[in-house]
């Protein structure tokens, strides 16, 4: 929450509009800073989104996803 708040407030202090896109992006750039804190690299986010990816392809319709 602390993240969030402090992403938020950085958006609307640079003029960003009040929308739902600045709070993706803000929610996105928080998600990033705590697993940069946490010792996760820009690599490794990128493997994980990778077989997320993959994941929910190959998952039918209506089923839950589930990494390997």
């Amino acid at each position: 929450a602390d993240a969030l708040g402090a992403a938020l407030r950085e958006a609307e202090a640079a003029g960003a509009p009040d929308s739902e896109a600045t709070y993706y992006a803000a929610a996105l750039s928080a998600l990033e800073g705590l697993s940069e804190a946490a010792g996760i690299g820009a690599e490794d986010r990128e493997r994980r989104k990778s077989a997320w990816e993959q994941a929910y392809r190959r998952t039918p319709h209506g089923q839950p996803v589930v990494l390997e």
